[in-house]
């Protein structure tokens, strides 16, 4: 009786072994597998990502992916913008894309910098300033009007030209990317744009 439990037991251990083995690779494959994210019209737009930093594998946009400057990771995870869309890995499973032209061999050197940073990439000393334009919604159509508004930068409405109401969040909104105008708001807008 012994025996027949003590063979039935090492049939099981087997058999658990056998599925743990086999379920290992799987597991390994779903944490090389890459991850989409898509600046959409340009606009900036995030990415929940399970990693701490990513590199680029394949981009997919025809706009240029350039860490810092289109795409990169921060505190709040992955983010894209400038109509960057690619696929992105774990940093270290990426194999050499690196969307600039250099190779991952001159990543290293950057890295430790661009963790400091924000990015490695900085802006020119006419960067932080104060830039005025006007959107406008015709035909209560949503419009885009694209300007770099920066990390730490704010848009304010300074006038409306429209007789529709322009309330934010409602009828125009910014993001990093710009300033969004809908429901036939039109308006004068100040880009406060700061690094």
């Amino acid at each position: 009786m012994q025996r027949i439990r003590a063979g039935w037991m090492g049939v099981l251990v087997g058999v658990a072994a056998g599925a743990l083995w086999s379920a290992a690779p799987a597991v390994h494959a779903q944490e090389r597998e890459a991850v989409r994210c898509g600046s959409d019209d340009g606009r900036f737009s995030r990415c929940q990502v399970p990693w701490r930093d990513a590199d680029l594998v394949r981009q997919e946009s025809n706009s240029p992916c350039i860490r810092g400057q289109s795409w990169g990771v921060d505190r709040d995870g992955l983010w894209v913008d400038r109509g960057c869309r690619g696929q992105f890995v774990e940093m270290g499973r990426g194999g050499g894309w690196r969307g600039d032209g250099r190779h991952d061999d001159d990543r290293d050197d950057d890295r430790d910098a661009d963790r400091e940073d924000g990015g490695g990439w900085h802006p020119g000393p006419d960067w932080d300033r104060e830039i005025r334009f006007q959107c406008e919604s015709n035909d209560k159509q949503q419009q885009f009007c694209q300007v770099d508004v920066g990390r730490h930068g704010r848009v304010h409405l300074l006038q409306q030209l429209s007789g529709t109401p322009c309330e934010e969040g409602y009828s125009w909104g910014w993001n990093r990317a710009g300033v969004w105008v809908t429901r036939g708001c039109r308006g004068l807008f100040s880009v406060d744009r700061r690094w």
